[in-house]
């Protein structure tokens, strides 16, 4: 299940307190504590290639945008 369908679900059941603590309790995203959904990049919220080396905290693809600004080198 999608993120936008289980907000989905949310607005349909807040007339039903008791089936939302049910669907709650049951179908609730639970929170991570590691893995690739916990690590997303601080400028574009991208959850995939992420750069955590040095403190970066980036995607690939803003990393090779801002690369220069930071001070990096590009190598052949």
């Amino acid at each position: 299940m999608t993120y936008s369908d289980y907000r989905k679900m949310l607005k349909q059941l807040k007339a039903k307190p008791a089936k939302l603590q049910k669907y709650m309790r049951h179908n609730a995203p639970k929170q991570r504590k590691y893995g690739r959904s916990i690590k997303k990049c601080r400028r574009c919220g991208r959850p995939g290639a992420h750069i955590s080396k040095y403190g970066l905290s980036l995607c690939r693809t803003c990393f090779r945008e801002i690369a220069t600004n930071l001070g990096f080198k590009k190598y052949n």
